[in-house]
């Protein structure tokens, strides 16, 4: 069970580090959202990684023909939805930069359990996630009659792992905000991460 613990925090942060389009929105949502909200898009991101590493830890017959199958939809509907996030990035911010009180969070925009289930859903089809864990399908070898109980042990240190690591993503993001605090630094902020999201989107067509 040792090296299925090791193994599995080395998956999870194998797929968590990378900077790309989970990091960058979590930094820029951190930087503009009050804790709670933020904190709460640390396990959403967490609870697929654990899930994809679940799926991986199995070794489920057919997983890599099916993911294989699925890989251009799959890149197509990743672009959708960073240009959307960008989208609503920007148009929040635009928002609050003209509404009285600019620059400080608004408890109505986003809740905690909204902000969790889309973490998520934008995981789930982030193609950078889906490829570690299928590298990670066709490299494992679960140790014989402990399929479940490895698998379980793989899963749940990848989804601590990640979590872990998507938490100091956020303190980093809220330190940011902190420092750009004001209206101008708060758009500046939701600008810069939504152009950055752009360019994700682009990348991953293109990839």
């Amino acid at each position: 069970m040792r090296a299925e613990l090791l193994a599995g925090l080395v998956a999870g942060l194998a797929v968590a580090m990378p900077v790309g389009a989970i990091g960058t929105y979590l930094v820029a949502l951190a930087g503009r959202e009050r804790a709670a909200v933020a904190v709460a898009a640390a396990p959403g991101v967490a609870t697929t990684d654990g899930g994809y590493a679940l799926l991986a830890a199995l070794g489920i017959d057919g997983l890599r023909q099916a993911i294989g199958a699925v890989s251009a939809p799959l890149h197509l509907l990743a672009a959708v939805v960073l240009l959307a996030l960008a989208i609503r990035t920007i148009v929040l911010a635009v928002r609050r930069f003209r509404q009285p009180g600019a620059g400080s969070p608004r408890p109505g925009d986003s809740r905690p359990w909204q902000t969790y289930a889309g973490m998520i859903a934008v995981t789930a089809v982030n193609p950078a996630t889906v490829v570690t864990f299928t590298a990670v399908v066709l490299a494992r070898s679960p140790p014989a009659g402990q399929a479940w109980s490895a698998a379980a042990v793989f899963a749940l240190a990848a989804f601590t792992a990640s979590g872990v690591w998507q938490l100091l993503l956020v303190a980093g993001g809220s330190l940011l905000g902190r420092l750009a605090a004001g209206p101008r630094g708060q758009l500046t902020i939701a600008g810069a991460s939504a152009l950055l999201m752009v360019a994700l989107a682009l990348a991953t067509l293109l990839g």
